[in-house]
């Protein structure tokens, strides 16, 4: 999967489409995110709750499929694609397809993948 967690991301599609928020937590096997302050749900609790001991209704987020979000370029602000590749002493990076910018290493160098001189 593409997206990690920490990461910031834009809605490209749904009722929430444009908003912008940051990866709190990823399902693989789902292929769902959890962004935060978007897809926000009401959940309404009795009284007595540990997590709200005076009941009401709480506000949750609910996971978006990863196909609906984008993560954003750290270069040019805007939403983007995600490439690998590797880099000439055999590690392996993400990065941005819009602007080439590197989003983190992803595996350390292996002697296999290094590139001969």
């Amino acid at each position: 999967m593409f997206i990690r967690r920490g990461d910031v991301v834009e809605v490209i599609s749904g009722d929430d489409k444009g908003k912008r928020g940051q990866v709190v937590s990823v399902n693989r096997k789902k292929g769902l995110v959890t962004v935060q302050g978007v897809n926000v749900a009401k959940k309404h609790i009795k009284r007595g709750h540990p997590k709200s001991p005076q009941g009401g209704r709480l506000e949750i987020e609910v996971p978006l499929h990863v196909c609906k979000v984008a993560l954003i370029d750290p270069e040019s602000d805007k939403p983007t694609r995600v490439g690998f590749r590797y880099l000439d002493d055999g590690s392996k990076e993400r990065y941005a397809k819009r602007s080439g910018a590197s989003l983190g290493l992803v595996s350390p160098a292996k002697a296999s993948r290094a590139r001969q001189a």
